[in-house]
């Protein structure tokens, strides 16, 4: 009996879909639950998996099709597949010859059990016609990630003609120059990376955004994550970072100052009486903003685990819509990268964003003398129609000194 494979109920807000990659092709066998095809949203990638046993029979959206939810994607016939024929060997009792594998090459592990992977791995390894079971997964119950993949092309370069390394070339985002003149490639924008390029050119067209900047001495902060590290760690199983201060100052600050909380909705300001603060995470697929839900009621533990938890997530692409959608406020560390200094674009319809930058050592004045303090310079960019700069101004103060004396973010003064 043949059964439709639809494209799933989509994300709030989200209208459509891509056809990212396909596993299975026509005629394939396929297992109950067993991931039949990758769709690329806005913000997530998600997994389509098979409804139970059968053969797929036909593919009517192909990679790269723009689907919309309940749109057919392909037919199932249920059933366990057929037998297949005897070949002429086995009817002739003929055995062809096994070739032995040389010396130097690594034994297929046919009979292990298939590694877990990531949708954006498992197109990455199918891209580069990869066996998965010689990469060694660093991540969770030994997850395959991109920089495993990375790692391993790394170490086994291949010898064929560089022609056929193009894929490979790609991926490592090198340029590649001949003699006679540089190549080229053209190649479309995934989902997120052109969600965020709109994000990015709304922000700039709707809001008018303003930025002030401060710098604060991160002395007493670092003297306590001296003296309380092991003890944090072994308590709570997470190291203690900068982050988990940043968001408390910044939730602090924001009680204050309610207005960095708020956005605007047409000509109405709506006042967020939560604080759910959006951090800016790297990803292999571009920069993606999970939110810390009701982070008021966070330890200082729970903001280091959950950030912890969303910085692996983005890595190995496994982030939800839910994860990725709201937010009152957003926190951006560009000094993880290096960053000295600048301007964060807001993330509609926020009306605030503080940027991080790096942590340099350099001379300042304290008490008539000078002295080598952690110094990082901070940035509040702000959406000026509903901010007045005295605000802004104040807000980015706060911070600073509620930072510079962490004792009051315990004390709440």
């Amino acid at each position: 009996m043949p059964i439709e494979i639809r494209v799933p109920t989509l994300p709030e807000s989200v209208t459509d879909a891509t056809v990212l990659a396909w596993h299975k092709k026509e005629g394939d066998p396929v297992q109950r639950d067993e991931n039949l095809l990758d769709l690329e949203t806005d913000k997530v990638v998600l997994e389509v998996p098979a409804p139970a046993d059968g053969i797929l029979t036909e593919i009517r959206a192909r990679e790269g099709a723009v689907v919309e939810a309940d749109d057919l994607l392909a037919i199932v016939e249920l059933g366990k597949p057929a037998v297949k024929k005897a070949s002429r060997e086995e009817r002739t009792g003929e055995k062809r010859a096994e070739r032995k594998p040389a010396a130097s090459e690594p034994i297929p592990e046919k009979l292990a059990e298939a590694p877990v992977l990531t949708p954006a791995v498992r197109r990455l390894i199918k891209e580069l016609d990869l066996d998965p079971h010689q990469i060694k997964g660093t991540g969770k119950d030994g997850r395959i990630l991109k920089s495993d993949v990375m790692a391993w092309l790394d170490a086994h370069p291949p010898k064929q003609d560089p022609d056929a390394q193009s894929v490979a070339t790609t991926v490592r985002k090198q340029t590649t120059t001949t003699a006679s003149a540089p190549l080229e490639q053209r190649v479309p924008m995934s989902r997120l990376r052109a969600r965020i390029a709109e994000r990015l050119v709304e922000a700039q067209q709707t809001a008018a955004i303003l930025t002030t900047f401060n710098e604060v001495n991160l002395q007493a902060v670092t003297e306590l994550r001296t003296r309380y590290r092991e003890r944090f760690e072994q308590q709570h199983g997470v190291r203690l970072g900068f982050m988990s201060f940043f968001v408390k100052a910044s939730v602090e600050a924001l009680k204050r100052f309610p207005i960095l909380n708020a956005s605007v909705d047409g000509h109405d300001i709506i006042y967020h009486g939560y604080y759910d603060i959006g951090i800016a995470v790297g990803s292999p697929r571009g920069l993606v903003v999970p939110i810390l839900r009701g982070a008021d009621r966070l330890s200082f533990a729970e903001i280091e685990k959950t950030i912890r938890q969303f910085g692996q997530k983005a890595k190995e692409g496994t982030l939800t819509y839910e994860e990725l959608s709201g937010g009152t406020f957003t926190i951006s560390n560009g000094g993880v990268y290096g960053s000295m200094l600048s301007t964060p674009i807001l993330n509609p319809p926020q009306s605030g964003i503080l940027g991080m930058h790096k942590i340099q050592e350099r001379p300042v004045a304290e008490n008539g003398q000078v002295v080598i303090r952690p110094m990082m310079y901070l940035a509040l960019s702000y959406d000026h129609r509903i901010v007045d700069g005295k605000d802004a101004v104040q807000f980015l103060v706060t911070i600073k000194e509620l930072l510079e004396d962490p004792s009051r973010l315990l004390l709440d003064l």
